[in-house]
């Protein structure tokens, strides 16, 4: 063959190859394009995001992206992007989320994303935004306060720095703004949204005075703590330095001008004969003008020898209350928080004060940046329903004169006998600051002697033991399949957030303590208040059905509190979804082998899910509950490893869309 039919082959070969790759891409190109669109921007945050790859997003199925774990939909557009504790290590990509036209919730909370929050200003109809507890950095995007609809904003525990634009203003619905726990500076602009209930912008490096507008004076100090240099009556610091008692006296310029001036002066003002009348009125203002600075300075030093001792005996005081307590583990760097505190003479007096007037009268205290939007005195005066008693106090609806509904609980003076009042201060303050779909959440609470009250939102559709065994359990049925599944997830979540939010515990999980929210959704109620009480032997029988064997044993002499523990949880969590899948309350529940279990919880539910093909799907949560169940509590999961079980069973379930309807919606028999 000639050279340069060799030549030719070669090149008709390459073009050949060119062609066949171009039209690849062509192919790829075109199958990305026909993707939908919101799978498409699903696809490009996971690639982005999720360097670990643990979000289950995947072009082969992305066709069925409302079904992916984390997303829902709504007529085929994505209005839900819930992608929590995943610790996803990736980036917040640009030009991904964004591209989600119809959304209205995304929470990435939990996470350890970083970089800058990119521009989120396309998303118009985005209503709440949870990115809290990442590792974003630089400055708050100004895109966020074009989001009009927005009511909800948390960036709090992440490495944000600048300052908050003054735009913040133009978000007029906004109710819940967090800001805590970041690198913020500058100032703070003039809120004001009357709609702003919930507000939070400690351990900053905020300055300047606090504007003093209607919405920022709603809030106390809580939610301006640990920001050095900020000033104003709500963190009750002076801006400016104190002016003297007096001005500086003619008698220190007399004394400063040279005697030889000051005669020529005289003289030529006034003549030799009234130069002698006015130094004897001078030598008169001298002894006035000296006796009066003798006076002030011993009164002076009188005032600051009675503040100095003062000052003394509050940080003795506070010393003494910070040996004996444990401090809120949610605050970076215990010691070096505490010792900030302690430097500040405003906020121990404030610290001391506050504990003093709680001893003497009582104090409502609202948690968590809450506004006080009803007094002591208007709760005491509320008419009150009586709700149910339970092992550690009695429950009450209260309707107050305002016509806003809240559930109080009186807790037995008696259970919490061994908790002193800075204590339990302390600990509802820790737990005050919980906030979680799940969770009921606690608004406020109060203390005088023995008494103490924990106020609560009212949830209107009772709780779900009534719901499982409603009026007259003898003739109750279970729950169909989808629903039980639905509240374990529910459940399951709320428990494993205060597991990992402040390293709390429940201590006290059952039926009756799981409310349903005004969407049926599962709330839990009562949470990490039994930890602080003595048990007792008395408790009934329903009650210790759902303790783990380690905190089952009591003797008679036994006044310390319970040792409960995360796993402790997990147990009451096993037996409580027992009770969910047989309708039977958990005194009822006999200790049978896996095999014969699964054969009883079988019987239990007969022609109630309609077909045996429910089986298999029934097996898995059974399984679910038998491990958290067993003995041993080294062996039992962990509460996140039990909702990782769950939601695998849930998106096995989303195949069938009958089946999803039913998990979205009220639970049903």
């Amino acid at each position: 063959m000639k050279i340069h039919q060799f030549l030719v082959v070669i090149v008709h070969l390459f073009l050949s190859s060119f062609a066949t790759a171009s039209s690849h891409l062509h192919s790829h190109a075109t199958s990305n394009l026909s993707l939908p669109s919101d799978a498409s921007a699903l696809l490009a945050f996971k690639y982005k995001a999720d360097v670990a790859n643990k979000l289950e997003f995947s072009a082969n199925t992305s066709f069925r992206f409302c079904k992916w774990k984390g997303v829902q939909c709504a007529k085929k557009k994505v209005v839900r992007v819930i992608i929590e504790g995943l610790s996803l290590g990736g980036t917040f990509p640009a030009n991904t989320l964004s591209k989600l036209d119809q959304l209205r919730v995304l929470s990435l909370q939990n996470n350890s994303l970083n970089g800058p929050i990119p521009d989120l200003s396309a998303l118009s109809n985005l209503k709440v935004l949870f990115l809290h507890h990442n590792f974003f950095t630089g400055s708050i995007p100004v895109s966020i306060f074009t989001l009009h609809r927005l009511k909800t904003l948390d960036l709090s525990y992440n490495n944000i720095t600048g300052s908050i634009p003054v735009s913040i203003n133009r978000l007029n619905r906004l109710y819940y703004l967090r800001l805590d726990s970041n690198r913020i500076n500058g100032s703070i602009p003039p809120l004001n949204q009357s709609s702003l209930h919930i507000f939070n912008i400690s351990r900053n490096a905020l300055t300047g005075p606090i504007p003093v507008t209607k919405t920022l004076s709603r809030f106390k100090t809580a939610s301006f703590l640990d920001n050095k240099g900020l000033c104003g009556e709500i963190v009750h610091k002076e801006c400016r330095p104190i002016q003297p008692f007096f001005n500086p006296s003619t008698a220190d310029v007399t004394k400063n001008t040279p005697p030889s001036k000051l005669g020529q002066n005289e003289e030529l003002r006034s003549g030799p004969h009234l130069n002698r009348k006015e130094k004897k009125i001078h030598k008169r203002s001298l002894l006035i003008i000296g006796v009066s600075t003798a006076c002030l300075v011993l009164l002076c030093s009188f005032i600051l020898l009675v503040l100095a001792t003062k000052k003394y005996k509050s940080s003795k005081k506070l010393e003494q209350t910070n040996k004996k307590l444990e401090f809120d583990p949610s605050v970076t760097g215990n010691a070096e928080a505490i010792m900030r505190i302690e430097e500040d003479n405003n906020e121990l007096e404030e610290k001391v004060k506050r504990v003093q007037v709680m001893g003497k009268s009582g104090s409502l205290v609202f948690c968590a940046g809450e506004v006080q939007v009803y007094t002591l005195e208007q709760l005491m005066r509320a008419s009150a329903e009586l709700l149910g008693r339970g092992t550690m106090g009695t429950t009450y609806k209260a309707v107050l004169d305002n016509r806003l509904i809240v559930c109080v609980k009186r807790l037995d003076g008696g259970r919490l006998a061994g908790t002193s009042q800075e204590e339990f201060e302390l600990h509802m303050e820790s737990v005050g600051g919980l906030r979680h779909p799940n969770l009921v959440p606690m608004r406020a609470y109060f203390q005088a002697r023995q008494e103490r009250l924990l106020v609560y939102d009212y949830q209107p559709n009772g709780s779900l033991f009534s719901l499982i065994h409603g009026s007259k359990p003898s003739r109750a049925k279970p729950l169909h399949w989808t629903s039980c599944l639905k509240i374990a997830d529910d459940i399951a979540q709320g428990l494993s957030y205060i597991h990992q939010a402040r390293r709390l515990v429940h201590g006290n999980l059952k039926s009756s303590n799981v409310l349903l929210g005004s969407d049926f959704e599962a709330c839990i109620a009562d949470y990490c208040v039994s930890v602080l009480a003595v048990p007792t032997d008395d408790e009934d029988s329903g009650s210790a059905a759902y303790k783990a064997p380690e905190n089952r044993k009591l003797s008679h002499n036994n006044h310390h509190r319970c040792q409960t523990s995360a796993k402790s949880d997990v147990y009451s969590f096993g037996v409580l979804l027992l009770e969910l899948l047989t309708g039977k309350h958990p005194s009822e529940h006999p200790y049978l082998m896996p095999d014969d279990m699964i054969h009883w919880v079988k019987s239990t539910r007969e022609d109630h899910d309609g077909s045996t093909g429910e089986d298999s799907k029934l097996e898995m949560l059974l399984e679910v509950a038998m491990a958290c169940r067993v003995s041993s509590p080294g062996q039992r999961p962990t509460m996140w490893q039990v909702l990782k079980m769950i939601q695998e069973i849930k998106a096995v379930i989303m195949e069938d869309s009958h089946e999803m309807d039913l998990l979205t919606g009220p639970p049903n028999s």
